[in-house]
């Protein structure tokens, strides 16, 4: 198993309510004043989490550049999840809701995902391993516990991966601001994967085809699109709307 840092206050204090098991040590920043680092000081020694005082220099380098307002976690990492990972959800959960993300590489935005997914009861969140984000520091902080709740599947072809999905009987919706069909009109209270396109270009070509639906979340105002995050947000809320919230 590999070793990583949870950065920041939030994170951290998620970290120990949900998954201290995990947790290797918590470094708190020495003479830091702040009140919230003292309740993480307790609640991780009574987690039976080592806790240690440590110089701001080694905090910045523990969390690779993400503002860590005083404190960071070590956590062991569990395997990587891949397509067998995937094989076994799809036999064991009967009506899956599953979110696509093909080539998400900004962090913040893959860590917003993560949390909104968690949030709506998305049962995993498929990636492609090339030119997209993985589990990083910053992607912990902005999720805030959800990157250990939620199973983030990395996979090496996508395209064949949502034909898998489609041979299981799980439908496809892609998200495309051209589509002529609302979000709101497509039935999501089935087996669904809610497929979103990266920053910029939106869905690959490719992964388009592979779509039984193209779908848009209609706007009124002048923007012409959402941000991949934001437009995450809005298509597994009205997933969970549709399956009785």
């Amino acid at each position: 198993m590999s070793e990583q840092w949870i950065v920041g206050i939030n994170a951290v204090s998620e970290a120990l309510k949900y998954d201290a098991r995990n947790l290797a040590e918590v470094l708190i920043e020495q003479r830091a004043k702040n009140p919230r680092l003292a309740e993480i000081a307790t609640a991780a020694k009574a987690a039976g989490v080592a806790v240690r005082q440590a110089a701001p220099d080694a905090l910045a380098r523990a969390a690779g550049g993400a503002r860590h307002q005083g404190v960071v976690a070590q956590v062991a990492m569990t395997r990587n999840l891949g397509e067998g990972d995937l094989d076994e959800l799809l036999g064991r959960c009967e009506k899956p809701l599953l979110l696509i993300l093909d080539g998400v590489q900004d962090p913040h935005n893959l860590g917003a995902c993560l949390r909104s997914a968690e949030a709506a009861g998305v049962d995993a969140v498929i990636v492609p391993r090339d030119r997209a984000v993985g589990i990083t520091p910053v992607v912990r902080k902005i999720a805030s516990g959800a990157a250990d709740r939620v199973p983030l599947i990395r996979v090496t072809n996508l395209a064949r991966t949502m034909k898998t999905l489609q041979e299981a009987g799980v439908w496809i919706v892609g998200l495309a601001g051209e589509a002529e069909q609302s979000l709101y009109q497509v039935d999501l209270s089935g087996p669904i994967a809610i497929a979103m396109g990266g920053e910029g270009d939106g869905l690959r070509r490719l992964s388009r085809e592979h779509c039984d639906y193209l779908a848009k979340i209609p706007m009124r105002g002048q923007v012409e699109s959402l941000n991949v995050s934001v437009a995450t947000g809005v298509a597994v809320f009205e997933a969970l709307r549709q399956r009785g919230g």
